[in-house]
């Protein structure tokens, strides 16, 4: 079993910035890669980042690519999403996921577990 807590969101104006933390507990972090994901209200589950289990491989969406980073600290059983110059656009609720192996994935199928979300609302 793994468990995820997000936290971090709140609301925020455009052009703010904020990072959203991810504690996990469970099975091994350091060899599972991390995940980030979001949902706005009536869309599907978006692929946002995601990062090795060593940390060295990153990838993003197109849409954020720029603005988002996403980064981990194995010994403390974190990862981060460090989001610069919000927009209204990125408005969604923020989920965390673990991934049963160690290379970055960018599908909801390449993850089996999941935080329960932190909601991030931006103003314009």
């Amino acid at each position: 079993q793994v468990q995820l807590v997000e936290s971090g969101g709140g609301l925020v104006q455009a052009g703010d910035s904020l990072r959203l933390s991810c504690a996990a507990s469970g099975r091994t972090f350091s060899s599972n890669a991390m995940g980030w994901f979001r949902q706005s209200p009536g869309k599907e589950r978006e692929f946002v980042a995601t990062i090795s289990s060593n940390g060295r491989n990153t990838y993003y969406a197109d849409s954020v690519k720029g603005r988002f980073t996403i980064s981990r600290d194995n010994a403390k059983k974190t990862v981060w999403l460090q989001i610069a110059t919000l927009k209204p656009e990125d408005t969604a609720v923020y989920y965390c996921a673990a991934s049963p192996g160690p290379l970055i994935a960018t599908m909801t199928g390449g993850y089996d577990y999941w935080g329960q979300g932190t909601q991030v609302t931006v103003s314009s």
